[in-house]
């Protein structure tokens, strides 16, 4: 098992080192340290040391908090990471029971205060910072420490009182930082996954529903910025959908390099202190509290220090922050102007857009997409950088890259709300400025070809160039073709080779939980 205290040097080079607060607290999970009065005295490796009376965490937690006030963000900040906690552990004490490690009284008083935390209680006792030296070891014993403590008040006893349900000897039973640390990142990240997918399932839903209403309006497509060929602004938006589709299930196939976990591996991967058949049980039972298949890892030496889930789970969260803003920044393009720009859609106005020009009004949505992107990228290149920095048969470095591919997932979920909410579902399309931009345009005259000849197309297109007119203006003028011609020529079907049966109407979609 794990020494109660592991004194390990933290250094992280990093693209990201400070942690964005922007993220929402839980809503009844306040940071701070209960007031200051009464305390029990406590032990560890170290000394006495007194503790708040009315804390539930204990010596070695509060030893972390003393120790690492650094960025001022706790790890109750993302409620779903402490209730992963309450997984694990509820998880190891039931296998740990099943094959005759632990006392079911002492799994009694775990199953109800794992239960508590699960439900959302008592995330105010976890006040270790994010960032911390030891891989974890202050959070581990935290979560010990807390739920040791909430177990033997649900079952008669006072807080301290370990000789009834003690933080290692129970709580830690078969157990070590290296394998309940990042088995909690996993859970904590794979709870969540669902959740992020089913908005972004929104979002691509929204794209399709503004996709449906403009299938049929002609507009420039353009490449390079420069006028190319005609195609549709419904086109132009299901796939926008298509390409965040396509997010979503890399999402979900990244998912499932986070399944392997290595619980009852203990220090090293060796299974040092483990009784027979607790790895296999752990697992089966994170598979039961998740709903997922999570599994044991094949070499659980390899999966102490292996951080491939890691790497690859931030990589697609990276894919999606990219994609999101490639769309977003199509839409600040597409609605520039109003007057002096490309004009072809209109965002909803949400706020005033200057405190010195008056009457301005910026596409604020789609530019926080883009700072919130930038966030996850950045937060990726550190995930990259913890991950091959580890030694030999451990990597110290998982805190910071659990709290970026948390904090990453967070964002990306509130943004993509934000962005269908007060954003996409309320576009609306300049249909003159496009009907000016096709009548203008000599991107048109591409179209010109199976009709007048490549010749005859380029002599056009070279007089509407010097002329500054537009090409329909100049066959207009030359009479080469009728109303009744330019007007079928315009058809969006054979315009823009739209195939309508290709483009369903999108089914409305319950809100995401």
């Amino acid at each position: 098992m794990k020494l109660p205290i592991q004194v390990t040097t933290f250094v992280v080079a990093a693209t990201c080192i400070s942690v964005m607060a922007a993220a929402a607290p839980p809503k009844t999970q306040p940071k701070t340290q209960p007031k200051a009065g009464a305390t029990r005295t406590e032990h560890d490796l170290l000394g006495d040391k007194q503790v708040p009376a009315n804390a539930y965490y204990g010596v070695q937690a509060l030893r972390g908090m003393e120790n690492f006030q650094l960025s001022g963000v706790a790890i109750n900040h993302y409620p779903g990471f402490v209730e992963a906690w309450a997984i694990v552990k509820l998880a190891a004490a039931r296998a740990n029971t099943q094959v005759g490690a632990m006392k079911p009284e002492r799994l009694a008083m775990i199953e109800k205060a794992c239960k508590a935390i699960m439900d959302g209680k008592y995330h105010d006792q976890f006040l270790v910072d994010w960032y911390q030296g030891g891989a974890g070891t202050s959070t581990n014993m935290c979560a010990n420490e807390v739920i040791a403590n909430v177990g033997l008040e649900m079952g008669g006893h006072k807080k301290g009182e370990y000789q009834f349900l003690e933080p290692h000897d129970d709580l830690n039973m078969s157990q070590s930082t290296n394998d309940s640390y990042p088995t909690a990142i996993k859970v904590a990240l794979i709870m969540r996954n669902d959740k992020l997918c089913a908005e972004l399932e929104q979002l691509s839903a929204s794209y399709k529903k503004k996709g449906a209403e403009y299938l049929s309006i002609v507009k420039m497509g353009r490449t390079e910025l420069q006028d190319a060929v005609p195609m549709t602004v419904g086109q132009e938006f299901y796939a926008f959908a298509a390409s965040l589709d396509a997010e979503i299930a890399l999402l979900r196939d990244a998912e499932k390099y986070l399944y392997a976990e290595n619980m009852g591996a203990t220090a090293i991967g060796t299974g040092i202190n483990v009784p027979k058949g607790y790895p296999e049980a752990c697992a089966k039972e994170l598979a039961k509290l998740t709903g997922k298949p999570i599994v044991m890892a094949d070499d659980m030496i390899a999966a102490t220090w292996e951080q491939q889930g890691f790497v690859v789970y931030s990589s697609a969260l990276k894919s999606t922050a990219v994609k999101l803003s490639k769309l977003a920044s199509d839409l600040i393009l597409l609605a520039s102007g109003p007057r002096a720009g490309l004009a072809e859609i209109n965002l909803p106005a949400i706020q005033p857009g200057s405190s010195i020009m008056p009457g301005k009004v910026n596409p604020v949505v789609p530019e926080v997409v883009n700072c919130v992107a930038f966030r996850v990228i950045g937060n990726d290149a550190t995930v990259a950088i913890a991950s091959h920095a580890g030694q030999l048969q451990l990597n110290a470095y998982e805190p910071v890259s659990g709290i970026c591919m948390i904090e990453s997932q967070h964002l990306l979920y509130n943004v993509s709300q934000l962005l269908r909410t007060k954003c996409v579902d309320g576009i609306t399309v300049n249909e003159k400025v496009l009907e000016h931009y096709m009548e203008t345009t000599v991107g048109i005259v591409t179209a010109l070809n199976p009709v007048l000849g490549y010749d005859k197309a380029t002599e056009i297109a070279n007089e509407a160039y010097k002329s500054g007119k537009g090409v329909l203006e100049v066959i207009r003028e030359k009479k080469l073709l009728t109303e009744e011609q330019i007007k079928d020529l315009l058809d969006p079907v054979k315009l823009a080779n739209l195939d309508k049966s290709k483009y369903p109407s999108p089914k409305a979609k319950t809100q995401a939980q």
